[in-house]
């Protein structure tokens, strides 16, 4: 078979014969050449915030920000995304795609774990085999169900992987997926040495990895307290820190952490607290950022929940979407850092619409509302109260008592927030399927496409598929997309497929979020990327 190779450089669907290779291996982004940025401490640690992982650090168990933040700086892919979304080598030295359903991948010799084990091709073929193994229950167990051998209902080995040599290994889809080759930075994707199988929880508490940070040592995770990494010496690649390490720091409240940045105790934070909406550009200048980022917020209703169901529960998403004033909230919450949602995806990804036939469900107009909710009524007559719940410990207090005052006036219910004190909490009961309200959702993007924001959150069975929605004619249209090798005819597909989300509303679009933070006086090099999450590596603190 000919194989082709062709430089990928940006972030669209790759061809049947791409080869990603971007970038030089072991650069070093936005740092010297003596590993310091410009004027600045390579051994000086960095302090930014984060949040205390829902699940032990095991890459394929990880699929909330907090924990995700954290394994991707102790692990590096085959491949990275830089600050725009654009692919880099990592890990790979090449990545052949035969056609849309084999991939020839070939990493780089002698790159190690911290542990000093080297890291193989069979480090990946284990790790993704432990993913996608049903018994294992891997929250991100979805994203190896392209690969041949996967089951969703018995355990299976992914017979699509085969080792040629040390260094090499192929991927054989069950069915064409033309972006996987770009989904392959994604923690889910990460390689685990040996030592992780020898008691894979406690390699959740100590993780070891083969990225530009590691843990600090032992106890260097103190829970909801924050976790310390240090650079990795042994780490060769494009991500290089220009730091000695980072200090992240756990905070029950966004207004603490804006505080500490305030005082010089924070170097970086990724989320200013809707308090300080209105002053953090004054309060920062140049050192600000508001910027947009591939984040889409949206409120998820089960539909195992009373009223929710069939017919009844169509009508009463759709009447509870028509009567909040995104608009209005985003202005007066939000200060001009969110934009009202016109679909499911982001503007920032490459396909995006604001054209979408059905998008009028989620335009503000109460009148529709309160005809819609009538019908339902027709149906089975509500009862009880409306609540969104959400996490106290993320800023999310203000949007959810406005969103819950708008569909209170506008349909004459009871409606409030159910407020979690941690983000860990409220994820417990979202996965165990033990809420009985509706809740926060949303979605910060593993990898630059349009399918990522729709096949892991309503895809029949997908792992992030909080609310458990099936659609046969939207599964049709996603697999459809997913196989097409071209990208105005994959996102031609996608769009018809979100106007089947419109219909049903699995979830209630909301915003789109900027990342809106800012760093301290004495560091330099601060870059977000297209993710929201700053770029780590580069920060460098003024000397």
């Amino acid at each position: 078979m000919k194989r082709n190779k062709i430089t990928l450089a940006g972030v669209g669907l790759l061809s049947a014969s791409a080869l990603v290779l971007v970038g030089c291996a072991g650069s070093n982004n936005g740092a010297g050449d003596d590993g310091e940025g410009a004027g600045g401490d390579a051994t000086a640690i960095i302090t930014v915030n984060g949040s205390e992982p829902q699940n032990p650090l095991i890459p394929t168990n990880t699929n909330e920000v907090g924990g995700g933040k954290i394994l991707d700086a102790m692990f590096a892919g085959l491949i990275g995304y830089a600050a725009d979304g654009s692919v880099f080598n990592d890990v790979a030295e090449e990545i052949t795609v035969d056609d849309p359903q084999n991939l020839t991948v070939k990493i780089r010799e002698g790159l190690t774990f911290t542990d000093g084990e080297e890291v193989t091709a069979d480090n990946f073929i284990k790790a993704w085999n432990y993913g996608a193994l049903a018994s294992n229950e891997q929250l991100s167990s979805y994203f190896f169900e392209d690969i041949e051998g996967f089951s969703y209902d018995a355990d299976s080995e992914l017979t699509g992987l085969e080792q040629v040599d040390d260094y090499t290994f192929t991927i054989a889809l069950n069915k064409p997926a033309s972006d996987f080759a770009q989904r392959l930075g994604y923690s889910a994707y990460y390689p685990l040495p040996d030592a992780a199988f020898d008691d894979i929880e406690s390699f959740g508490e100590n993780p070891i990895g083969n990225g530009p940070y590691m843990l600090e040592g032992e106890g260097a995770w103190q829970h909801d307290v924050g976790i310390n990494l240090v650079s990795n010496p042994d780490y060769d690649g494009p991500r290089t820190p220009a730091n000695g390490g980072l200090d992240i720091k756990f905070y029950a409240s966004q207004d603490s952490a804006y505080a500490d940045l305030l005082a010089g105790e924070l170097d970086v934070l990724d989320a200013i607290p809707d308090s300080a909406f209105e002053t953090f550009e004054s309060d920062l200048g140049d050192r600000a950022v508001n910027q947009p980022a591939a984040i889409f917020q949206s409120f998820t209703i089960p539909e195992r929940l009373e009223h929710f169901g069939g017919e009844e529960g169509v009508l009463r998403r759709q009447a509870i979407s028509m009567s909040i004033n995104r608009q209005e909230i985003t202005d007066v919450i939000f200060q001009g850092t969110r934009t009202p949602a016109s679909d499911f995806t982001s503007p920032v990804i490459d396909g995006w619409s604001d054209s979408l036939m059905g998008a009028e469900v989620l335009a503000y107009d109460p009148e529709k509302a309160k005809e819609l909710w009538a019908e339902a009524d027709a149906i089975s007559p509500w009862s009880g109260e409306f609540q969104i719940a959400y996490n106290a410990d993320g800023g999310h207090q203000a949007w959810v008592d406005a969103t819950a005052n708008s569909i209170k006036n506008t349909l004459g219910i009871e409606a409030s927030g159910a407020p979690y004190p941690t983000f860990a909490e409220l994820r417990g009961e979202v996965t165990e399927r033990t809420i009985q309200t509706a809740f926060r959702t949303g979605w910060q993007a593993d990898y630059p496409g349009l399918y990522n924001f729709l096949g892991p959150l309503y895809a029949t069975n997908a792992g992030s598929n909080d609310g458990d929605y099936s659609n046969p004619e939207f599964d049709k249209l996603l697999s459809e997309g997913i196989s097409a090798t071209d990208a105005e005819e994959a996102n031609g597909l996608f769009q018809k497929a979100q106007e089947v989300l419109l219909q049903d509303l699995p979830a209630t679009p909301l915003w789109y979020s900027n990342v809106v933070g800012g760093y301290g006086e004495t560091v330099d090099n601060v870059e977000f990327g297209w993710n929201s999450v700053p770029l780590y590596e580069q920060i460098t603190k003024v000397s």
